[in-house]
């Protein structure tokens, strides 16, 4: 039986509304962070989530808090800011920080946890916030063997499969590589299924085609919906999100000194959509408008 914990989330949004849901089936205590860019959360208090008004009295009040915020500029702000979770961070007290965000930055920031008495771990995830509310999110953790073993157990409380990708940082630096394969592969997906539009091909059998050979995949499945029914749900990622993430893999590549021309194009094609609060998929009606 997995021991009761008591952890704090900081970022109650379409994944941390479900990684705080998985977490109160397993047992655990939570509490959360008061915020305007929260999901509805009536049901997590109902189930027994406490809400606090700062970081400090979530850090105060937990020996492990998950961060799941929009980048490195936020990670940096809810731990740093006045009354912010470093302020209340207790001598070996865990922080899980789930976003996605810079290496560079990452070792920076567990450097000033360690400072403060803490202890850290990136853990980055992938999959949807459908798995999020199931407990069945991917995770890629970066932390010393032992941290990670030793937090493991709550891990997979909300998430199914759970990679230890190496020391910190390692988890960020594998998610920004995962999203450019992804955003990568569905801007491959996007730019042929115009074009095959425009050739008079029908969506049914560029489908067949695809996933009977070099297309198939997980992204074609996740575009699949709304190529054939014109319903975007199937990745639920927007393309500010995908821009967001495609410039940190570029910063982290440039950084590395290494080959980035295709991510270049890739990262060109998403910032060109005017309306950035589209889901990926949608990217195929916009070029098909532009065709």
């Amino acid at each position: 039986m997995t021991t009761s914990r008591q952890v704090g989330i900081v970022g109650v949004g379409l994944m941390g509304h479900g990684i705080a849901s998985s977490l109160l089936r397993a047992g655990h205590q939570v509490c959360f962070l008061e915020h305007p860019g929260n999901q509805p959360v009536d049901d997590l208090v109902a189930a027994g989530a406490t809400a606090l008004s700062s970081g400090r009295e979530v850090a105060q009040s937990t020996e492990v808090v998950i961060l799941c915020v929009t980048g490195s500029p936020q990670v940096e702000a809810v731990l740093f800011e006045p009354n912010g979770v470093l302020e209340g961070l207790t001598p070996g007290s865990v922080v899980v920080d789930c976003s996605t965000a810079l290496p560079s930055s990452t070792e920076k920031v567990a450097a000033r946890v360690t400072e403060a008495g803490g202890r850290f771990m990136d853990a980055a995830m992938t999959r949807t916030p459908k798995e999020a509310e199931e407990g069945r999110l991917n995770l890629i953790v970066g932390a010393p063997k032992a941290l990670f073993d030793e937090i493991l157990p709550l891990l997979e409380g909300f998430a199914e499969n759970i990679a230890h990708a190496g020391d910190v940082g390692a988890g960020h630096t594998l998610k920004l590589l995962h999203n450019f394969v992804s955003l990568g592969f569905s801007a491959v997906l996007a730019e042929a299924t115009a074009a095959s539009r425009k050739a008079g091909i029908s969506d049914t059998a560029l489908l067949e085609v695809l996933g009977a050979g070099g297309g198939g995949g997980v992204v074609l499945e996740r575009l699949r919906p709304y190529i054939a029914e014109n319903d975007p749900s199937g990745f639920r990622f927007t393309v500010a999100n995908a821009s967001k993430d495609l410039g940190y893999y570029h910063t982290m590549t440039n950084e590395l000194g290494v080959e980035r021309g295709v991510a270049g194009a890739v990262h060109a094609l998403y910032t060109s959509i005017g309306d950035s609060s589209l889901a990926v998929p949608e990217v195929i009606g916009v070029l098909e408008q532009r065709s």
